[in-house]
């Protein structure tokens, strides 16, 4: 018959052999637990995650408002003029960008585009962001058609109905806000236009 002591002390040996793997086990469930909750709890779905901005030939930041200027809105159904800082656009480069990019542009601001000569106009939406009233105005400084609330990011033409020299971008709403129509006038200083 085997001594006691011996197989008291295989038992014990055994067994500790089983604690320590059983405790080895534990220890990697538990490190394989801890790793996916932090995989998992700092994964942000796709469809979640903020789109980058593309960014394209023209552009690689989102271009700042420029004040230029103060133009005047003279509107009949208004006693008052209608004061915008504006940002000029007199040059191809800068009629071509426009408002492209932009992600604003605040309450009483516009964008004032100057044309060489006066002739019937379009314009289209790509690559703006802000929805806008686009208001054609002819040489003699009298706005002859507005397009309001037009769709950002279309490729759609938005003409001017009738020759224009001037065109003012300003945001969505704003002729409405202010009763601005077709007859109405602006006043910017005659050095610049």
């Amino acid at each position: 018959m085997p001594d006691k002591r011996k197989v008291n002390k295989l038992y014990k040996k055994n067994t500790r052999k089983k604690l320590t793997f059983s405790q080895l086990i534990f220890i990697i469930l538990a490190s394989v637990i801890a790793i996916a909750f932090l995989v998992f709890s700092t994964y942000t779905p796709k469809k979640d995650r903020p789109k980058a901005r593309q960014s394209s030939s023209y552009s690689k930041s989102v271009p700042s408002f420029r004040k230029d200027g103060s133009l005047s809105v003279i509107s009949a159904k208004n006693p008052s003029p209608i004061i915008l800082d504006i940002e000029v656009a007199d040059d191809e480069a800068e009629r071509m960008r426009g408002l492209m990019d932009r992600l604003n542009l605040s309450e009483n601001a516009g964008m004032l585009f100057i044309f060489p000569n006066e002739e019937p106009r379009s314009f289209w939406m790509k690559n703006t962001y802000i929805s806008l009233d686009i208001i054609y105005i002819n040489s003699q400084k009298e706005i002859v058609s507005i397009q309001k609330y037009t769709e950002p990011k279309s490729t759609y033409s938005i003409p001017s109905e009738k020759p224009a020299k001037y065109v003012l971008e300003v945001n969505a709403g704003f002729t409405d806000k202010f009763e601005i129509n077709p007859g109405d006038k602006i006043e910017y200083p005659s050095q610049n236009l």
